[in-house]
């Protein structure tokens, strides 16, 4: 029992943070990602103007 409860102090939160933090880049990454393809539309869209 002492082995669980050591194990999932030890390992639990460092992994329960990792998730967390992936969540959060994920949507921030996807944010991003949206920005870059309106970006090159508008390039696209100038360089055809031009």
């Amino acid at each position: 029992m002492t082995l669980i409860t050591t194990s999932i102090s030890n390992f639990g939160f460092p992994i329960v943070l990792t998730c967390y933090l992936l969540i959060r880049f994920e949507k921030k990454i996807e944010m991003f990602n949206d920005r870059i393809l309106e970006l090159l539309y508008v390039i696209k869209e100038e360089m055809r103007k031009n």
